[in-house]
Formats: structure tokens, sequence, C-alpha cells
């Protein structure tokens, strides 16, 4: 009798899911992207481990090669350094990419962005805790430590109201969820203090409080669009908007204490989030730009598409997340990135910078959204080769 490698068992989950389907070999990473929107016809089979860590560092190469015009302290560069972090044990040439991350915390002064309680300056600091844990140098998080020592005493008691020409000291548009709170979860596991992981907590549920609809299992963007409908009647849900927040749980979960006591909260929150994302996903492996309306701008995207493919495989990894269910739905969105890639690694299809729903291109890209593919990636590759994490 055949003994299953771990790899067949994955093959063979997937091809149970989609019965009535013949199986097919993985469409190769130089795909043209003309065919980034195709609907497989016949179900993805799992990827294998090289496969996965030559194309994450191919996207991850173009992006070093072809640097974001924006700031070093933004958030736009955010999951990009922290991705590095994740890429790096599963190189063959780890020293790159950490010293990468060196070079761009080094070019920072190791610093948060210069409207500091805002949570998108804070962002960057994650990739300064991920590094600091590896080299020991107390300096890459001194100012993040800082910072958010003065932030404890804060009162945060001002309403959320969200206004867009004023900076704001509370997190009222759902993108927050992911810039922050991972960093405070990050300087709590740091110091061994929980008074960090009490700070996020207290910010993280007046936030949900505020922007989680409950009967939908999905975060506005912010306030604007409570009342918003699409054509068809649906309301506003921006699919990059819920994948920060999704990632941002998983990552949050990833940094808290085991034994926090409200860290089943967020796991419920987790699950809550990831079995209703899993059900909206389009046949061809990507979300709709509007999770609830995908007519409403049918071309592919892939930011939202790959923190969604990240936090789910993250959650199948944990064990939080059932395999048989989710199996088919990671591999799908992964095989739909890979569909994105350019042959010199640029990624395609990533939606501009934004706060709701938006069309996009094969040639658009952001270095965000480079930053979630290569997260996405270091999940599904864990995914393939067992659970235990670099």
């Amino acid at each position: 009798m055949k003994i299953l490698t771990r790899r067949d068992s994955l093959a063979l989950i997937v091809g149970l899911s989609f019965m009535g389907g013949a199986c097919r070999t993985a469409q190769p990473l130089s795909t043209p992207l003309q065919s980034a929107a195709a609907v497989p016809a016949k179900p993805v089979t799992a990827p294998n481990q090289g496969s996965i860590v030559a194309v994450m560092s191919r996207v991850a190469d173009w992006q070093l090669a072809n640097p974001s015009r924006h700031q070093l302290w933004a958030w736009h560069q955010a999951p990009f350094w922290a991705s590095l972090h994740a890429l790096a044990p599963l190189s063959e040439d780890r020293a790159k990419y950490l010293n990468a991350i060196a070079q761009t915390g080094e070019s920072n002064e190791w610093n948060h962005g210069p409207d500091k309680f805002h949570a998108d300056h804070q962002a960057i600091t994650q990739a300064y805790f991920l590094l600091a844990k590896d080299r020991k140098d107390p300096r890459m998080t001194a100012k993040a430590l800082a910072l958010f020592d003065e932030m404890k005493s804060m009162p945060f008691a001002e309403p959320l109201v969200f206004d867009q020409k004023k900076t704001s000291r509370e997190w009222v548009w759902c993108d927050a969820l992911f810039m922050a709170p991972p960093a405070m979860a990050l300087a709590a596991s740091a110091t061994g203090d929980r008074t960090y992981a009490d700070l996020m907590h207290r910010l993280w549920w007046k936030t949900t409080d505020y922007l989680y609809d409950p009967a939908e299992h999905l975060y506005y963007r912010d306030s604007r669009y409570f009342d918003q409908r699409e054509p068809n009647g649906a309301k506003v849900f921006w699919s990059r908007g819920n994948g920060w927040v999704i990632a941002g749980v998983a990552r949050v979960l990833m940094y808290l204490p085991p034994d926090y006591p409200e860290r089943p909260r967020y796991v419920a929150l987790f699950k809550d989030m990831a079995a209703k994302i899993a059900k909206i996903q389009q046949p061809n492996g990507y979300w709709g730009v509007s999770l609830l309306s995908p007519e409403t701008f049918p071309s592919p995207e892939t930011s939202g598409t790959a923190f969604f493919t990240y936090a789910l495989a993250w959650g199948v990894n944990e064990g939080l997340l059932d395999r048989a269910a989710n199996l088919p739905v990671i591999l799908r969105g992964w095989a739909a990135l890979n569909r994105a890639v350019h042959a010199d690694g640029k990624l395609g299809f990533v939606q501009p910078v934004g706060a709701a729903p938006g069309a996009t291109g094969p040639d658009q890209t952001e270095i965000y959204g480079t930053g979630a593919f290569i997260l996405a990636g270091s999940e599904v590759h864990r995914l393939v080769t067992g659970p235990s994490r670099p």
C-alpha cells in the first residue's frame, strides 16, 4: 500500500473538494498576465515548496530593484519589510533580505513616522521588532517602545468620528488594525510587558465596536460607508480594507502572549471573518474589490486577495480553521496571485492607494501588494511543508 506524503494528502483534499473535476498541474509562473482573470475550469494542485520560494524571491527582488516612491517610514512600506523577514529563512540568501531590512531601518534611524500617534506612522516598526529579535539590538525598537509607553497613559476617550482632514490618535479607519496593533503585540512579546497588549486591546475593540458589521462579518472602511450601497443594493465592503483587518488579527495572534486573557476574543473574531471571506471568493480565485458586489469592478485585484490568502493559510496552519474546507480556497487564491506576476517579478493588478473599491490593471503595482504577496507565500509554503514556523 502506498504511503501518502504530505503533498499527496494536500492534493487529495483539494481533489475531493472538487468532486467531478479532473486534476491538472498548476500553471507555470510565467503564465501571461492576460489570463489573470481566467476562471480555472479544474482544481489547482498544491504547489511544491521550491516554486513558492522561487516566486516569492522573484517578487521581492523586483521590488528591491524598483524602490517604492513612498517615504521609508510610511505605511505603504510596512508589509514589504515585514514580509522580507518571513522570506529570509526560506531563502538561500537569508542575509540579503535581513540586511535589506536593516538598511531601511538605519535610513529611518529606527523611527516611526513624524505624526507619531497616527497608526499609519507606527506600522513600519513591525519590521524593527522582528529584526531586533534576531540581532539582539535594542536600538531598533527603542523609539517605538518610547512611543507606546507614552500612549499607555493617554485616555483615548474621544468619540470615533472620521475626519479625513485631521490626523487622529484613535483608529477610525479599518486599515489601522493592521498598522499599529501587531507592533504593540510585538512590543509585549519582546519585553514581556503585557501593558503594551492592554493598550492595543483597548483601542482594537473600540474600533471594532465602531466599524464591524456583525451581520455581514466584515468591517466598513470608515463611517462614510455606513449608509452607502452598491448598485446591486449590497453594503460597501472594501476588499483590501478587510484584508488589512484579517491579516492584522492573524499577526496580533502570532505575537500576543498565548495565555493573554483576552486572546479567545481575537480568535473568535478571526474565525468569524474567515468563514465569511472563504464563502465569497470568486471562481477565478480572486476576491471582488467590492466584496459583496464583485461585478462593480470585475478586474482581478491582488492586494486584498493576498492578505486573505495569507490569513486563511495562517489559520489552517495554526489549527484554527478546518483544513479540508479552506485548502481549496487558499490554493485558488495562491494560483490567482501567481497569474498576476510579470515575468520579471512585478506584481500586477494591485489597487492603487485608496479607501474604497476601485479599478485595477495588469501594470498597477504597489509595495504593500508585494508585501502581502510574500506574506501569503510564507504561509502557503508552511501549509505545504509542515506546521512548524521557521
